[in-house]
């Protein structure tokens, strides 16, 4: 008899978090986005609930008046780094830029991560979708879209060749012979390419997952094209539970293409809870955290969507302005999204900001209830798992402690850990590093 699939969760540590005016409310540490202690304890909560993974996100510009979170955030690599110290089996996620880092250093910086956590590494792969990013990094333009991904994939191909260039038994260490490793086990990589040129090798080895965890996030077509052929897991957003079974499908079915399996990748939708003891109680939960955000906050919000567009200038209850391509190079699947649902359901600029800064999800009320959901989309097979972004500063809290018993009770999570290692518990395989393997098949 088989054992039944296994719900996945990751927690994002937001610190004040992804609501522009969260800070605000009455349970928030205002300095949580630098506060250690504060992601420590979120850290440690999401490993009690047995948790895969902590996600750090990142992003690299701000103006004033971007989120509270992003103004002052820890560094993903450093913050990361730290959490391995403090914790034993939870995955380590992080954010990094393909645009804008160089694949030497950055398979550097996750291979010690992979190797201080003994194995729970994992990097969200972005291309940065804010054109400022340009103006900190000394480039006059920020990449197009398409030329942000084709970066990307190179930039990838790049890790993962520098990250095979010891094998896995190369370090002899024999203090009587005096051999510290074989040099036949040790590859230069040589790669010169479009966008690098980098010789290699590097000079840290494998981690026993073999290579950190590669996420993505990306939904556009090129982001799904991308995904398809290299993620192990997907940082998915989906407001209908028939838009999730839709992208399930699809990136399932590229990924077969592509010559995997199915089940080479997990897909994991953000969600964002918010739990009452009551329907009534979830109800007044959430309205705490939307009558926090006032209009021009709201205005500020939808603006980092579209390049910082300044929505201000446009009357509030009119329909939502034509932006022509506004948000094309930037967050392009999410910008169309806001413009297709505005025109469909003829809203307002003043419903779509409100709507878009304070979303109303499905994932809101009882334990029970939001159980439900979750394994509503789990065996309809429009989710793997689920990354939770606690709406309120006491939702992973409330999440861990209310909804993971009754997932666990009906026997779609587990109540221990798998495995010690992030590709163990999220099922994922192991990479065969490619010298050994083109040995093995002499």
């Amino acid at each position: 008899m088989s054992k039944q699939k296994q719900l996945k969760l990751g927690a994002i540590i937001h610190g004040v978090g992804g609501n522009i005016s969260g800070w605000r409310h009455p349970d928030a540490i205002t300095d949580a986005s630098v506060n250690f202690g504060f992601y420590k304890q979120q850290a440690q909560k999401a490993e009690a609930g047995k948790f895969d993974l902590v996600f750090i996100a990142d992003g690299l510009y701000i103006t004033e008046k971007s989120i509270p979170h992003f103004l002052n955030r820890f560094e993903p690599i450093t913050i990361l780094s730290a959490l391995a110290a403090v914790t034993s089996n939870i995955g380590l996620v992080g954010t990094l830029s393909t645009s804008y880092s160089e694949p030497f250093t950055v398979s550097r910086q996750f291979g010690s991560i992979d190797l201080i956590s003994d194995g729970r590494a994992g990097w969200n792969i972005v291309t940065s979708p804010l054109e400022g990013s340009a103006r900190n990094y000394s480039k006059d333009q920020h990449p197009t879209h398409p030329e942000r991904y084709r970066i990307a994939n190179e930039f990838l191909e790049v890790a993962r060749g520098l990250w095979d260039s010891w094998e896995d038994d190369a370090f002899v260490r024999d203090k009587e012979s005096g051999v510290f490793f074989d040099p036949s086990k040790l590859h230069t990589l040589n790669h010169k390419g479009e966008f690098f040129s980098v010789q290699g090798p590097l000079n840290i080895a494998r981690s026993k997952q073999g290579q950190p965890v590669i996420f993505q996030a990306g939904a556009s077509e090129d982001g799904r094209a991308f995904a398809a052929k290299v993620a192990d897991a997907i940082f998915a957003g989906h407001e209908t539970i028939e838009e999730a079974k839709a992208y399930y499908q699809d990136i399932k079915s590229r990924a077969v293409a592509s010559g995997r399996l199915a089940e080479d990748l997990v897909i994991l939708p953000g969600i964002s809870p918010i739990i009452g003891r009551t329907e009534e109680e979830a109800e007044s939960k959430y309205q705490e955290i939307a009558n926090l955000v006032t209009i021009d906050k709201a205005l500020d919000f939808l603006g980092r969507f579209f390049e910082h567009h300044d929505f201000s200038q446009y009357p509030l209850d009119e329909p939502f302005p034509d932006l022509g391509d506004f948000g094309s190079n930037s967050f392009r699947s999410g910008t169309d999204k806001i413009k297709q649902t505005a025109k469909e359901k003829n809203l307002t600029l003043r419903q779509v900001a409100l709507s878009v800064a304070t979303p109303r999800n499905e994932f809101t009320g009882t334990p029970e209830q939001v159980a439900d959901r979750v394994e509503l989309w789990f065996k309809e097979e429009a989710a793997d798992g689920f990354i939770i972004a606690a709406a309120l500063p006491k939702g992973l809290d409330d999440f861990v402690d209310l909804v993971v018993p009754i997932l666990q009770e009906r026997g779609i999570y587990r109540k221990e850990y798998e495995s010690d290692t992030l590709r163990g518990n999220l099922g994922v395989p192991i990479p065969v590093n490619r010298y050994t393997k083109v040995e093995a098949t002499i």
